[in-house]
């Protein structure tokens, strides 16, 4: 086991339509919610360096403002819905290489301050975007892959329902969580089509949300608790989502790249898993995910939620937050709000979604780049 890098602490703050605060607001909440959070306490002074990710446009110093980090290095990291994710495994390289003992990771994202919120901001404008992603709304491009993933292996949007029901149910139980309601299968198939075959409960809201988190080299560690959770590895992969390079539309190979990095470097496979935090910005995603991450064979993702394998009380419990579905996504604060809940879960202390008896964890988020010609996906595991 690998024990060079530490979270030693993990700050949140509630994920909804913040209509009342300002991302300032959200960073300076998330810190204190954070330095909190450290079992023996830590002084800011302490903090050497920190790692901001937000995908619209905030500098890095911004993050310097709300928590009085001035004079220490900050980098922003940017890579679609993977930022946070990507921030924190940033942080985490530069943490196992020695440059620095101590460094914060925030994400944040203001999602709901201005008119069409992601739905604007993700529109294509003029030009080649035009004729390359005419219609092309996120829900439709996802919509895709769960017909297909229907016609090549016998999935069906009762499938997809149970993900959602699934989500929901979680995030019902997770204090942070955007929607806090539950739903049945009939339900969510009854919901109005966005774009077939995704209805309103198989699509993530749009919500505001900050979460930090502390990395410590192993060094120093044991100065701030007596129970850090290991960095274990992680993968980043690349790939183009251009419709005229997608061979079958059945899988994220971004995410099939990562996971294989994250798994050897860390030494395991996919079923030493027992937790995973994992996209679900639709309920067909987070389908595809058990396959591309490793779970289980491609086209036999609709199986692991039929037989429960991926709920609270099943084997490899996934999302069990809620999810994107049902804790929100704001595109900053999602990965490194993920990285936050599998640490409560390998310390035990996730409340009443907690997995008993879990040793190691895996966080995963998978997104659109710039002008929506490629996808990045980032995996990171973790160990108690």
């Amino acid at each position: 086991m690998r024990k060079e890098v530490a979270v030693i602490g993990a700050g949140m703050i509630h994920f909804g339509e913040l209509f009342d605060k300002s991302v300032d607001n959200m960073i300076e909440e998330a810190y204190i919610n954070c330095l909190n959070s450290v079992d023996k306490g830590i002084e800011p002074k302490e903090i050497e360096a920190a790692w901001l990710g937000s995908a619209y446009e905030r500098s890095g110093a911004s993050l310097a403002v709300p928590t009085g980090l001035f004079r220490i290095p900050i980098s922003r990291n940017e890579n679609g819905c993977a930022t946070g994710s990507d921030a924190f495994r940033n942080a985490c390289y530069a943490v196992k290489a020695g440059i620095y003992k101590v460094v914060l990771v925030c994400g944040v994202e203001k999602m709901r301050d201005t008119a069409g919120g992601l739905i604007a901001k993700a529109a294509a404008k003029s030009g080649i975007e035009m004729w390359r992603y005419r219609a092309r709304t996120m829900p439709a491009f996802f919509g895709l892959r769960g017909t297909r993933h229907f016609h090549e292996f016998g999935s069906n949007r009762e499938h997809l329902a149970m993900i959602s029901v699934k989500n929901h149910h979680n995030g019902s139980l997770y204090p942070y969580a955007h929607y806090k309601f539950e739903t049945t299968v009939d339900q969510v198939l009854n919901a109005p089509i966005v774009s077939w075959p995704l209805g309103l409960y198989d699509c993530c809201p749009i919500t505001d949300g900050a979460c930090c988190v502390l990395i410590a080299h192993a060094d120093v560690a044991k100065k701030y608790t007596d129970t850090p959770v290991w960095w274990q590895g992680a993968g980043c992969g690349v790939d183009s989502w251009m419709r005229g390079l997608d061979e079958n539309l059945i899988g994220f190979p971004a995410t099939a790249i990562a996971a294989r990095e994250a798994y050897k470097m860390a030494g395991i496979t996919p079923k030493d898993i027992q937790v995973a935090e994992v996209h679900d910005c639709f309920t067909v995603t987070e389908m595809l995910d058990y396959e591309d991450l490793g779970f289980c064979k491609k086209g036999e993702g609709h199986k692991m939620i039929e037989e429960g394998v991926v709920n609270l009380d099943g084997s490899l419990p996934v999302n069990p937050s809620g999810g994107l579905i049902a804790k929100g996504h704001p595109i900053g604060a999602s990965g490194v709000a993920q990285i936050a809940e599998i640490y409560e879960q390998l310390r035990g202390t996730a409340g009443k979604v907690q997995v008993p008896d879990v040793e190691i964890g895996l966080q995963h988020n998978i997104g659109l780049g710039r002008g929506a010609t490629g996808s990045a996906s980032v995996v990171n595991i973790l160990r108690r």
